[in-house]
């Protein structure tokens, strides 16, 4: 709420008009503090208000396909919080849709010009053939009541943030991978993952590696090695929607990167582009190039994730 739904207001095309809670005075109370006009007591009222076109569904994972089935089903567009699911089965119940509603799954890097322009680099050819992606993202978080470190409702940092380098991966090869190998270990108390280091294949000798944690200090990195040079982002995941961001292309002549070329894309709040490209779908006036289809596939990559942890061996996606 804090990031998302101010985002969401600054989008051009959309206007935050109701929130719901199943604790009406919680609603009303964030109603109040953002300037949103109706506040609900339960998220069916907001399903049923004729008014809405579009629901934004940032409920913990578990309620993610429940509520996003019923809100198309009610005839409302969705941007659904990531994960999509709980795994790739649970995700196959979206398919239960109207057809005519947009469902996506709300991973607002894919709108930040920083990705975008990355990915226009590599196919301008600049960075020789792409190998490997290399990726980190962590962060500490030690509350017990905090949804991430539940795992009945999928948390865990793997569901939470590795979901991010798996999309660096898809989005920037251009391609899904084949198969997984994970190496995960487990906080005794919550039972939740706290440090996974994976690897996965992308066929034709690419590789995505990338270590996720939701217990060490806080970092983030995105690199793309190619045979001629390296691309980097800067903070890949969550830069500030009021600071530049900086991409950097070095051919490794020197060592130390000081003849490296930095590129410096203008301040950007990810979740109103985001937004924008989802209102401007409803809208009717620019479609979008994920839908239900690419969230069930990036759930079948976390699977296998997991799937691999037990049998400690390579897992098919």
């Amino acid at each position: 709420m804090q990031k998302v739904t101010p985002g969401i207001m600054k989008s051009a095309h959309s206007e935050v008009f109701a929130i719901a809670s199943r604790d009406l005075g919680k609603a009303q109370a964030a109603a109040k503090k953002l300037g949103i006009p109706r506040a609900y007591g339960s998220y069916e009222e907001l399903f049923a208000d004729p008014d809405i076109d579009a629901i934004y569904n940032p409920l913990p994972n578990h309620l993610h396909v429940p509520m996003t089935v019923a809100a198309a089903k009610a005839g409302k567009h969705v941007l659904c919080e990531k994960p999509i699911a709980l795994n790739a089965r649970d995700s196959e119940a979206l398919r239960e849709c109207p057809p005519d509603r947009i469902v996506l799954e709300a991973f607002m890097v894919r709108f930040h010009p920083q990705w975008l322009r990355a990915r226009e680099i590599i196919r301008s050819g600049e960075l020789g053939e792409v190998r490997a992606i290399n990726a980190v993202f962590g962060y500490s978080n030690l509350d017990p009541n905090n949804v991430r470190n539940q795992p009945d409702i999928g948390g865990g940092g793997i569901m939470d943030i590795g979901c991010y380098p798996i999309t660096a991966g898809r989005f920037l090869f251009e391609g899904e991978p084949s198969r997984v190998v994970s190496l995960v270990e487990r906080d005794p108390n919550f039972k939740t993952d706290r440090l996974a280091s994976v690897l996965a294949d992308f066929g034709n000798g690419r590789q995505l590696n990338f270590v996720v944690s939701t217990q060490i200090a806080g970092h983030q990195k995105v690199q793309v090695l190619g045979s001629k040079a390296k691309l980097e982002i800067t903070i890949p995941f969550n830069p500030a929607p009021d600071e530049r961001t900086a991409i950097t292309i070095d051919t490794g002549a020197p060592f130390d990167g000081s003849l490296a070329r930095r590129e410096i894309l203008p301040a950007c709040d990810q979740y109103t582009e985001q937004a924008e490209a989802f209102a401007l779908a409803v809208l009717g006036e620019k479609p979008l190039p994920w839908g239900i289809e690419d969230a069930i596939a990036s759930m079948k990559v976390l699977d296998a994730i997991f799937a691999s942890e037990k049998t400690n061996a390579w897992a098919n996606v």
